[in-house]
């Protein structure tokens, strides 16, 4: 049975499109980009984000060493496209044990990035970026600037500003963000899907379902 859509700052049950408004609704949040159910890792899903998405599909490249693509999210209906996506991954972690993160691209005001951060959102908030990056990738010859965000303990997130569209970063638990030294260029899906990258077709390996992804996601009820 297919589930229902969900707002993607609270996982709230969200009313749809009606006679006296064009957009999803939350109780609590108002007019909303439906978030939709994860997609399971696997090229069928990757390709249905791909058709729907409004926003980059970020994957860094090449994965760290043993990093599988282990899910998708987005967020948006039929009319909108997907508004915000994300993919996660998951691998060994420096420290030891499974570690996890997520790349996530949406426009402003969305809030699957806050969500999955543990953040109320939707955005990074007021003094984000005042003072010097805390780290940069790379896509296309151009640096990306992003900075750390406070979320506490439960994980550790960055955040900045790419091709209009916030990017935010997710770390699952906290102590998987020293892998961020080790990550340098992105690559956006949507334009290397079918080019070839140094000789060959990208093609992501896909793992077992993302447990953070699901559980950070999980509608409310």
């Amino acid at each position: 049975m297919k589930s229902d859509p969900s707002c993607p700052r609270c996982g709230r049950a969200v009313q749809p499109p009606g006679l006296w408004s064009s957009a999803w609704q939350c109780d609590a949040h108002g007019p909303i980009a439906p978030l939709n159910p994860v997609r399971p890792p696997a090229e069928a899903s990757l390709e249905v984000l791909l058709g729907i998405t409004q926003v980059p599909v970020w994957l860094p490249w090449p994965l760290p060493a043993g990093w599988l693509v282990t899910g998708f999210a987005d967020a948006g209906d039929d009319r909108s496209g997907a508004l915000a996506g994300a993919v996660a991954l998951s691998g060994p972690a420096p420290l030891g044990g499974v570690g996890e993160m997520a790349f996530v691209a949406e426009d402003p005001g969305i809030g699957l990035g806050a969500r999955l951060a543990g953040l109320d959102g939707p955005d990074p908030g007021s003094g984000f970026g005042s003072g010097p990056p805390d780290t940069k990738l790379r896509y296309n010859g151009h640096d990306i600037a992003l900075w750390r965000v406070d979320t506490g303990d439960r994980c550790a997130a960055y955040a900045g500003e790419a091709m209009a569209d916030w990017l935010w970063l997710v770390f699952s638990p906290a102590d998987t963000a020293v892998l961020v030294a080790e990550l340098s260029d992105l690559r956006d899906l949507r334009d290397l899907r079918d080019r070839q990258d140094g000789g060959a077709v990208l093609e992501p390996p896909f793992g077992a379902p993302s447990p953070f992804l699901a559980s950070a996601l999980k509608p409310a009820h």
